[in-house]
């Protein structure tokens, strides 16, 4: 059992769904906004920091959407495919946790 799952449980609430549809669709107008264009020139990666290519970065919400993240510029990194799919619905600080509790072990 990792981290995300001993503390909260997404469930099938119509809330939370109408969040995630209503952020995402905010998602989708910040894709083609100035802003995240400039975020994904680098083509660098929030977590690894790999230079992976502008075309390879993915939109990632670092408090997922499903735990009450927003589509904000403060809320959203570029990420490599790797590192999207690693994170899953985990936070910088969980992950950081992990990290350090790996290493104790």
């Amino acid at each position: 059992m990792t981290i995300n799952e001993k503390f909260y449980s997404l469930g099938d609430d119509d809330t939370v769904q109408r969040h995630i549809k209503i952020e995402r669709e905010r998602a989708k107008k910040l894709r083609k906004s100035p802003w995240w264009k400039t975020q994904i020139q680098k083509g660098l990666c929030h977590f690894c920091q790999q230079l992976v290519g502008a075309d390879k970065l993915t939109m990632d919400h670092l408090v997922p959407l499903a735990r009450g993240g927003k589509s904000t510029r403060g809320n959203i990194v570029p990420a490599c495919q790797s590192c999207n799919k690693k994170k899953q619905l985990g936070t910088p600080v969980e992950t950081i946790l992990d990290q350090i509790r790996a290493k104790e072990v």
